[in-house]
């Protein structure tokens, strides 16, 4: 199900979330066009180069965060774009945009250790240093605030030939839990998932779940919209 909308308007421009989308686009036009396969490779993240067993072209410290600026194609880094514009605006809102962008970046960290532990641990010596790339460990954790903030916001989606608004709950749950069943079959059956670091993506939404139910918790957050339709709205 593609998403179209999630239904909530934003209380003020969301600088942060357009600025990442603006990098990233930069980042692939500029950088990587020209040269896409070296691109990914000095800019990839390696799982092995966390535990000393390769050197990567730049150290683990640096490629977590160069990945998250890094995409395979086109079609990756339009997927990603669209699930940051619509759900990050409004978890900007909430999170205000220092915090978001810290949150943001340490979202994508969160993600990347993830997938780097359970490659090292349940990988093949070979899965260990193929690079990945993407902000979706990040916007994961956009997920996951999302469905914390807002579950009661209505995701307008395209289902087939459909228009269908679903709560984001059920959304994002499902979204959730189609990434889990894959990053466990990717564990019991090693070498499938087809290049999608879905560990990262499971990680990201966990840490972005968590942190954010803590800080609404200590009243640090909060979302900037009612949960629920008033009655007689459709």
């Amino acid at each position: 199900m593609l998403p179209l909308s999630d239904g909530l308007p934003a209380r003020r421009f969301p600088l942060v979330t357009v600025l990442l989308i603006a990098a990233n686009v930069a980042v692939f036009v500029l950088y990587e066009l020209p040269h896409v396969n070296a691109a990914v490779y000095h800019a990839g993240f390696y799982p092995c180069t966390v535990n000393g067993t390769c050197r990567g072209p730049e150290p683990w410290q640096v490629s977590w965060l160069t990945a998250m600026f890094t995409h395979a194609g086109w079609d990756h880094l339009l997927g990603n774009m669209l699930f940051l514009a619509i759900f990050g605006k409004n978890v900007e809102d909430a999170f205000g945009r220092a915090r978001y962008l810290g949150f943001y970046l340490a979202g994508g960290f969160a993600a990347s250790m993830t997938q780097a532990a359970v490659t090292l641990i349940y990988g093949t010596a070979g899965a260990t240093r193929v690079p990945s790339v993407g902000a979706s460990g990040a916007i994961a954790a956009v997920l996951g605030a999302f469905f914390v903030l807002y579950p009661h916001a209505r995701i307008k989606s395209l289902l087939l030939i459909f228009i269908v608004r679903i709560p984001a709950w059920v959304y994002l749950g499902m979204w959730f839990l189609y990434q889990l069943v894959n990053a466990h079959y990717a564990i019991v059956t090693p070498g499938t998932g087809g290049g999608v670091a879905f560990s990262a993506h499971v990680g990201g939404f966990a840490f972005g779940l968590i942190v954010t139910a803590l800080l609404t918790g200590a009243g640090r957050v909060e979302a900037n919209a009612p949960q629920r339709p008033a009655l007689g709205a459709l």
